[in-house]
């Protein structure tokens, strides 16, 4: 109710120009509307007991978890969304470039499965990447925001890591280009 009522009050007091993604009026706004979105899966900090050093991302495909470890025996827990049957991975990557209210381009084995889907959209609160995305490695898979906040906790992706935007902008200031990227099934 709150995000209606604050969205109606910019668009009757920003210029249409404030509303572009490449502005940062516009994307400094949908980051003040995501402190209002609802949390699916609440994050938390919980006790660690990986070996994995601090500054790591685990993620944990079956319990469709992320945690980002901060050492001394404590990680910060994210629920995510995972991919689907036929679509779930596991490996370690790196954190090869981070975006901010990133575009799309599906990528074409995407586009076979779903012609429907636009060649490009830009970044936006409607984007499918959401407010932040973080690429990792050569692979076409990321972690990243999500406009579809039900779908956290599911498998329900082609491979991607799915948080909501709150989280993925919290998580996105923590890790760094080199980030080591763990994913468990």
């Amino acid at each position: 109710m709150l995000r209606a009522v604050v969205l109606a009050i910019a668009v009757l007091v920003l210029p249409a120009s404030a509303w572009a993604y490449d502005n940062p009026i516009g994307r400094g706004l949908a980051d003040f509307l995501n402190i209002f979105s609802e949390q699916p899966i609440p994050r938390q900090t919980v006790p660690w007991a990986g070996k994995q050093p601090a500054g790591t991302v685990v993620i944990s495909t079956s319990q469709r978890r992320l945690h980002y470890v901060l050492g001394q025996g404590r990680a910060i827990r994210y629920g995510v969304g995972v991919g689907r049957q036929g679509f779930s991975w596991s490996g370690t990557k790196r954190v090869t470039m981070k975006r901010e209210w990133p575009d799309w381009r599906p990528p074409a084995a995407m586009l076979r499965r779903r012609p429907d889907l636009p060649r490009y959209m830009p970044g936006g609160i409607d984007n499918p990447l959401g407010a932040r995305a973080i690429y990792l490695g050569s692979s076409l898979y990321r972690i990243h925001g999500s406009n579809e906040p039900d779908t956290i906790g599911a498998a329900v992706s082609s491979g991607c890591i799915r948080m909501p935007n709150r989280d993925v902008t919290d998580l996105y200031e923590r890790v760094r280009t080199g980030t080591k990227v763990v994913v468990l099934r």
